[in-house]
């Protein structure tokens, strides 16, 4: 049986892995450096099945400096991440992003919005009025007000993913397609990885960036991380009415969220209490006609007639904790890195946690302090405290 040696491996190579990839090896060019993915083609990948939304509009400081950062980095991301001339196209739409609200809402809104601000955020009040003056296909009855972040907006995973990865490989990367089924430590270090075909990679650096696999891969090395699958569902459909302008990303009090899409296309879609845990990716249109269509169209009357195009399911990594991310070493094992429980956060969190991440490994001082999501406060029982968690 073939062994391999390498500086770090890589658990997990969608955009959280491929983000910590990039960031080393721009760092340290001489690393040799593994990813491991078991689903090259990324069909199940949370990153390839995500809506790729990305905003400031956070209640939490680290997670807004995050996003500050994340918009900086996606508007220059093409000609960044090029290779030898071919730029990858993720095509972001800065359209915004709109937080209907309603009046027990007002006060945990304004509060977040100011902190967003003071932080040099953009973010506005919208009046009912405002938002029906902006958008006249929606009702703003029930709603008081929005808040609405102008440079928010929304961007193609996908191409995200592939100009992480392109780069990544372009920089040394070695990316192997298998999976790893074990994770193996001498004592209280690590040392390398057991691989699904047999063989073994050695390394005293492993990341954990299996995504919505994460606690199932951290617990064969008897780590047991607060994170689960579960399955959430979007709907895109075709309106009879044709918009005006793209409508932004917006999201309700009840989580219900829906966005405009090329083609003219609307994405829908809102988490529920029963959505299923595990690795589950079957979808129903049923709970987009019961449940979600009957209060879209509450917002918006016009959508009352609409064409059912598709639909599909993926996974959040979903932090039972606090719903934030794990970002740092393992307290309890030398060499183990986790980049994990992003709750459906993590594609626009990727540029900064994945910087992040190379800057710990690396022994370099973080850009941003994100101490805050240390995997300490899993063995503390200490969640962040964080109000009104979308």
């Amino acid at each position: 049986m073939k062994n391999s040696n390498y500086d770090i491996i890589i658990v997990g190579g969608a955009v959280m892995g491929s983000s910590v990839a990039f960031h080393l090896l721009t760092d340290e060019p001489k690393l040799k450096l593994a990813v491991v993915e078991r689903d090259p083609a990324y069909t199940r990948a949370s990153t390839a099945l995500s809506l790729g939304g990305v905003r400031i509009q956070f209640s939490f400081k680290e997670n807004i400096q995050i996003s500050l950062y994340a918009q900086k980095c996606f508007a220059t991301f093409e000609e960044e991440m090029a290779v030898n001339g071919v730029k990858p196209s993720i095509q972001f739409r800065q359209e915004g992003y709109l937080f209907l609200i309603e009046d027990s809402g007002r006060a945990l809104a304004e509060e977040a919005l100011t902190l967003q601000k003071s932080l040099g955020g953009e973010a506005e009040w919208w009046s009912a009025e405002e938002i029906k003056k902006r958008f006249p296909l929606f009702s703003a009855d029930g709603f008081i007000g929005g808040t609405f972040g102008p440079k928010d907006g929304y961007l193609d995973p996908y191409g995200l993913l592939m100009g992480y990865r392109a780069k990544a490989v372009s920089l040394g990367a070695y990316y192997i397609a298998d999976e790893v089924v074990e994770l193996r430590k001498s004592g209280k270090t690590m040392s390398g990885v057991g691989l699904a075909s047999g063989q073994i990679l050695n390394s005293p650096i492993i990341v954990n960036a299996a995504g919505a696999w994460s606690a199932e891969l951290a617990r064969t090395a008897g780590v047991e991380l607060p994170i689960i699958p579960i399955r959430r569902e979007v709907f895109a459909v075709k309106p009879s009415v044709n918009l005006e302008r793209p409508l932004p990303l917006t999201i309700t009090p009840s989580g219900l969220y829906f966005r405009s899409e090329t083609g003219g296309l609307i994405l829908v879609g809102r988490s529920l209490e029963e959505d299923k845990v595990g690795f589950d990716f079957n979808w129903d249109w049923g709970r987009f006609q019961e449940t979600l269509w009957p209060e879209l169209v509450r917002i918006i009357p016009a959508f009352e007639t609409l064409k059912l195009v598709r639909g599909w399911a993926g996974l959040y990594d979903q932090n039972l904790l606090d719903s934030n991310a794990f970002l740092g070493p393992w307290p309890e094992l030398q060499g183990l890195y986790l980049i994990n429980g992003f709750s459906g956060h993590g594609l626009q969190q990727s540029p900064a946690a994945g910087r992040y991440l190379a800057e710990l490994i690396l022994g370099r001082t973080p850009t941003l302090d994100l101490r805050c999501f240390s995997p300490q406060r899993i063995l503390d029982h200490r969640p962040l405290q964080e109000g009104g968690i979308v």
